[in-house]
């Protein structure tokens, strides 16, 4: 795989994640030209098309597509299932996963697509493994917001003229 986006029916760029090197101008055609091929077709189209020397394989779920592009060697029915594996996790986290939800959480998002896919190749197929890793990055999160907000309030009372004996 050497690129997967998800973008809107508007037009939207939701996330993006490369596989292999492109310059920023590249990448911003790759993203165009997605958009124009896969929003253009008509909504019980075959999910599969050439591109370039790729392979394109999309899926839209509710008002997200998801798009992938592959070598000639990758298997598109593989890729596929790859894709609404992404959504299976996305949905187990966020339960019933929406737009929104991939706007105002993108680097959950981005997580839970990096320890699913690693170098455009399956790193894990079990959802029950991606799950407890978000958990146990969620948890690790919210012990380090705790010692900053402990770290905050020793900083204040010092800053104060006040030590941590009172």
């Amino acid at each position: 795989m050497r690129f997967l986006l998800l973008f809107s029916r508007q037009g939207k760029l939701r996330l993006q994640k490369w596989f292999t090197p492109l310059t920023d101008r590249e990448k911003k055609k790759v993203i165009r030209d997605m958009m124009m091929l896969v929003l253009a077709r008509p909504p019980r189209s075959c999910n599969f098309l050439q591109w370039r020397d790729l392979k394109i394989v999309y899926k839209r779920y509710a008002s997200l597509y998801f798009c992938a592009g592959l070598e000639d060697k990758d298997n598109e029915l593989l890729a596929l299932e790859v894709l609404h594996r992404y959504v299976e996790l996305l949905d187990k986290y966020f339960g019933n996963v929406c737009e929104l939800d991939i706007i105002f959480n993108f680097e959950k998002a981005y997580f839970i697509l990096d320890e699913f896919l690693m170098g455009g190749e399956i790193l894990e197929t079990s959802k029950l493994a991606v799950g407890v890793s978000m958990e146990e990055a969620d948890t690790l999160q919210e012990e380090e917001k705790e010692q900053e907000e402990v770290g905050k309030t020793d900083k204040e009372r010092f800053a104060c003229g006040r030590g941590l004996r009172e």
